[in-house]
Order: structure tokens, then C-alpha cells, then sequence
């Protein structure tokens, strides 16, 4: 079957029952009230997206600026984001069966990796679930040993890990370059 009409737009509250149902089918092991998603969505606007095939939302991601080395807890209210962030951190992405491997997620991954970068990030951090280190080392992010998080992973599970893709200077001046060419 041929997936047709596939396009990522900002998230509204308007779909929060949607995003709430998405999650519950593709981390059903990972529940999270609808209160702590429509948080994220309202404290970073620009980090919250979902996906539509047609007109119906069969994926999401939430996104925020965020402190390295740290993590909210799964089906936690944050409050605020940190004032001082230095890590771009992707706190969800979640597709429906039917969505996968059309490449909905490997553009909204290259997408959250230039909004880093435009942000000024060092890095971008994630807690990598439901046996996902293989997906996500495809986008260079690799597994990083953090004193003090091991507990707050056992939240998730015991196969939880805090995985981190570091921002190069190449990729800075690239962006940077395709966002101001020099005037020849």
C-alpha cells in the first residue's frame, strides 16, 4: 500500500485527543496524560508538530530547548522550560505503523537537527525507548553514560538510554552559509 498526502504541520491544542490516541497505540508502555502533552506543546510552540496522512494525524513530535545531562520524567509536568538550555532535547516522536518507512520521520529528525543548530545548541539529547538505539544512531546519535540519570531511566525501563548527537562547527557554518550567502 502506497502512502500518499503526508505532511508535518504545528501542533495546536486542537489536537491533543488526536496525539493522546497516537501515543497510546505506539508507546503503550509509556503513557503520558494528555495534561503533560499539551504542556510541552504550549511551553515550545515551535518544537511541537504532528503528522497528517490525508487530514488524519498518524504521528507527532515534542520537542524543547532543555539542560544536558538531565531529563524530564515520563508523565511529568516540567513547570517551565530551564533559562539557561544547552541541549535541543526531543522528549517524543511517535509515528503510526502505517507511516513508517515513508520517511516522515527522517525529515522531521533533519528538520529538529537544523532547528538546533539555528538555535545555537551544542548538541541534541533524547531518552531512546522500545529498543530505538539503532534508529536514532542512524542520525549520529550515540549512547552517553550520565552520572545521576540511571534512576530517572529506570522511570522508562531498564533498556532506556540517554542518547546525545553532537552539533560539529561544519555543520553551524553550513546552515549558517545556506541561511546568509555572500553576495557575489
Amino acid at each position: 500500500m502506497r502512502v500518499t498526502n503526508v505532511e508535518w504541520r504545528g501542533m495546536t491544542g486542537f489536537d491533543l485527543a488526536e496525539v493522546e490516541r497516537v501515543a497510546g497505540v505506539v508507546h503503550p508502555g509509556y503513557f503520558e496524560s494528555r495534561e503533560v502533552l499539551a504542556e510541552r506543546q504550549a511551553l515550545y510552540r515551535d518544537g511541537a508538530y504532528v503528522l497528517e496522512v490525508g487530514e488524519k494525524i498518524s504521528g507527532y513530535v515534542l520537542s524543547h530547548p532543555w539542560r544536558f545531562g538531565e531529563a524530564p520524567a515520563l508523565n511529568a509536568l516540567v513547570g517551565s522550560l530551564p533559562e539557561d538550555p544547552d541541549t535541543y532535547y526531543i522528549h517524543d516522536i511517535a509515528l503510526m505503523p502505517l507511516t513508517r518507512k515513508v520517511g516522515a520521520a527522517s525529515q522531521m529528525i533533519d528538520g529538529l537537527i537544523k532547528h538546533a543548530i539555528a538555535g545555537g545548541y551544542p548538541s541534541i539529547s533524547l531518552i531512546a525507548v522500545n529498543n530505538s538505539i539503532p534508529f536514532w544512531s542512524k542520525f549520529g546519535f550515540a549512547v552517553e553514560d550520565v552520572d545521576g540519570l540511571v534512576q530517572k531511566l529506570l522511570t522508562y525501563d531498564s533498556d532506556a538510554r540517554y542518547m546525545v548527537r553532537w552539533i560539529d562547527r561544519d555543520e553551524v557554518t553550513a546552515t549558517r552559509a545556506l541561511r546568509y550567502p555572500e553576495n557575489d
